[in-house]
């Protein structure tokens, strides 16, 4: 098989996609076909353009803010499989906010922990499930099943994770394996993950682009008409981007950072216990949803995303109708204004809610 990285080298993953040709649906018609139903979200894709210069500066200085706390819970992460997995560390991680992460994971445990990491990238997708061909083809590779940790950048609902939960149960209910569909993420606000750096809703610096922090690579596509049953799901692969493509600049620039601060931060780490509750956590989650459907008249739960990453992949990629926000003038969420005022979008604060941000998706069908 030829190995796909993307803009990576091999030696940082090996993403099981396979890049095809689709053609552009734009993005009210691509929001008007998912919500009537008419087509899933994931057989179509509404091409990427580059972000403008005044986002890139925001870009800058929010990593500029955000960049220790990112790389000190990328540490604690690293610390924590490390110790979760003593046979073997296979790192899967979920395209596509997973890449960069897995990336950075991997040459944190080789480095600093001693340890030998092989890292993929498969698709998951929302009432799909995994790419199985995918699966299949990582067991062939490593057959030490203990060895696979599944990694992600955040949850937001926690909806992937049951995804994932499901998908993994089913695979080896058919296959007689034992996979652990454990996930592994640098910040789970949904209570969800099975391990995770930490509870709270901030600012993980990938979230704010798209391809050009991940590998050049679109998020998966799952279309019949163009792949078989045998190949892996699909992408976009955006060479077009690579004078602007920022994916090995970012990995390099959180590395540095990680060399400073590492022995101190394990040492850190060694002494702390657990913070939060997962199942409080958990319930907040849900009770917000709930609320949030009540206030403002929501029938479809997957028209509402929780957090700062999912609130931007709404204003990045979808067609969003509400921005609410916990503090106007909070530093970690100055790009979703920027964004918001680029459309329009209805920004609302709410000084009590438990999250940073929320983005809600205009419901189309009632425009």
């Amino acid at each position: 098989m030829l190995v796909f990285s993307g803009s990576y080298s091999a030696n940082d993953v090996h993403i099981l996609l396979k890049p095809i040709t689709i053609k552009n649906t734009p993005l009210v018609e691509k929001e008007r076909l998912i919500q009537q139903q008419k087509c899933h979200y994931s057989e179509m894709i509404t091409y990427e353009s580059l972000p403008s210069k005044t986002y890139l500066a925001c870009f800058q200085q929010l990593l500029a803010q955000n960049h220790l706390r990112f790389t000190t819970d990328l540490i604690t992460l690293a610390f924590k499989i490390n110790h979760r997995k003593p046979n073997g560390i296979t790192l899967i991680s979920l395209a596509r906010a997973g890449i960069p992460i897995g990336i950075l994971l991997k040459r944190i445990l080789e480095k600093y922990f001693n340890r030998i990491c092989h890292h993929y990238c498969l698709s998951i997708i929302r009432d799909h499930g995994l790419d199985v061909n995918a699966l299949r083809y990582i067991i062939q590779q490593h057959p030490n099943l203990d060895s696979f940790t599944f990694v992600d950048g955040w949850t937001g609902k926690g909806v992937i994770t049951q995804e994932l939960d499901k998908s993994v149960n089913k695979f080896n209910s058919e296959n007689q394996t034992q996979i652990n569909s454990d996930l592994y993420v640098l910040n789970d606000i949904a209570g969800v993950a099975a391990v995770t750096a930490s509870f709270d809703d901030y600012l993980i610096p990938s979230s704010l682009l798209n391809s050009t922090i991940s590998g050049l690579i679109s998020r998966s596509i799952l279309n019949k008409d163009y792949l078989n049953s045998n190949d892996f799901h699909g992408c976009l692969y955006y060479q077009q981007f690579l004078n602007d493509d920022l994916s090995n600049w970012f990995i390099d620039k959180t590395m540095v950072i990680v060399d400073k601060i590492i022995e101190i931060t394990k040492k850190i780490i060694s002494h702390q216990n657990d913070n939060g509750n997962k199942q409080d956590v958990n319930q907040q989650s849900i009770n917000f949803i709930k609320k949030i459907k009540h206030d403002y008249h929501i029938n479809d739960s997957n028209l509402i995303k929780p957090g700062i990453g999912e609130a931007t992949r709404v204003l990045l990629r979808r067609v969003p109708d509400k921005l609410i926000l916990k503090n106007l003038t909070a530093s970690q969420t100055q790009h979703l204004l920027l964004l918001a005022k680029e459309k329009p979008v209805t920004i609302i604060e709410n000084i009590i809610m438990p999250y940073q941000a929320v983005s809600i998706i205009k419901d189309i069908n009632h425009d």
